[in-house]
């Protein structure tokens, strides 16, 4: 099968009408997207990302009133936040809708759902009667794809289309907000920053690793890990001298490693700019010849905290 990158949102639409999946793009990174309310559909995303069936899936759909086709309630702090934030790069988790499969849940009682702030997944999204089931479209466990052409890289001829809809603006998935006794609980940080939240909701309590069994997408403790071995660095220290390291430096490169394998987040510490280039120069470090990548952390405000994560288990091993 002859893997199509374009921006036909009609042709897309009827693969996925006929079963298939196909890759998207969202602004935080692309997906492998299938019909979320077809087990046949959503099994075809398990095995094409080799992703164990422990670990839930995200439901997008186009908007706030789409959701009660798909989830049996929307707690008051919820809404609030879907009404500030969405389209964006926030997930919340909510009771499931019986019609929902217990596939996508991994048979817990509780949905990911999410409005993707991309123009052609919007337009794919409310040409479709049902919502579209997209973890990443990378094998499971690697690095996030940001660019239809990473997509075509990892995936090869497992999916027929591949909607082009440029680089990512975010470059982090989106941060996953669940609910206790009424409260929001983060169990995932992301594109959306704490401070954001918490300026429409209140405080809120952050619980975003798991080792096994994970309550909602994305809390594995090893993750978007390169398949060369990651350390990491404390911001602001330097490296043993290496010419087979190769180095993620926050905003200056490092001494003692060769130039050419060197990539800069932001030069001028912009975490908006670092975040959108944390996985693209994860993977052209990884293409290297290298026997380890230095990866430098960043300030842990903003969008800075969810690097640091990605990082954080990019480096479990």
């Amino acid at each position: 099968m002859k893997t199509q990158i374009g921006q036909d949102v009609v042709q897309v639409g009827q693969l996925l009408a006929a079963g298939q999946v196909v890759g998207i793009p969202t602004e935080t990174v692309y997906g492998l997207a299938g019909n979320a309310l077809d087990p046949d559909a959503v099994l075809t995303i398990f095995r094409v990302k080799n992703r164990p069936a422990f670990d839930p899936l995200i439901l997008h759909t186009n908007s706030i009133d789409r959701l009660h086709d798909y989830v049996t309630e929307i707690p008051p702090p919820a809404r609030q936040l879907a009404e500030a934030f969405w389209p964006g790069p926030l997930t919340l988790l909510l009771p499931k809708h019986e019609r929902v499969p217990d596939l996508v849940t991994s048979g817990l009682p509780m949905v990911a759902v999410r409005v993707p702030n991309h123009p052609l997944t919007l337009a794919l999204l409310a040409s479709l009667d049902f919502p579209l089931a997209a973890p990443s479209a990378n094998p499971f466990g690697y690095i996030s794809p940001t660019t239809a052409q990473h997509v075509a890289d990892q995936l090869g001829e497992q999916v027929p289309y591949i909607l082009d809809g440029g680089p990512a603006t975010v470059g982090l998935e989106s941060t996953i907000v669940g609910f206790e006794q009424g409260k929001p609980v983060v169990y995932r940080l992301g594109g959306m920053a704490l401070d954001q939240i918490e300026a429409v909701v209140g405080p809120v309590d952050v619980r975003s690793h798991s080792t096994s069994n994970p309550k909602a997408p994305g809390m594995l403790s090893s993750h978007y890990a390169p398949r060369v071995p990651l350390t990491l660095l404390p911001m602001g220290s330097n490296p043993e001298p290496s010419l087979r390291a190769g180095a993620l430096a926050f905003r200056q490169p490092f001494s003692g490693i060769p130039a050419a394998q060197q990539r800069i987040l932001s030069e001028t510490g912009n975490l908006a700019e670092a975040a959108r280039n944390l996985f693209a120069h994860l993977r052209q470090l990884d293409a290297l010849d290298l026997d380890l990548i230095y990866a430098e952390t960043v300030p842990s405000q903003g969008l800075g905290t969810a690097i640091n994560d990605r990082l954080r288990r990019a480096a479990v091993r």
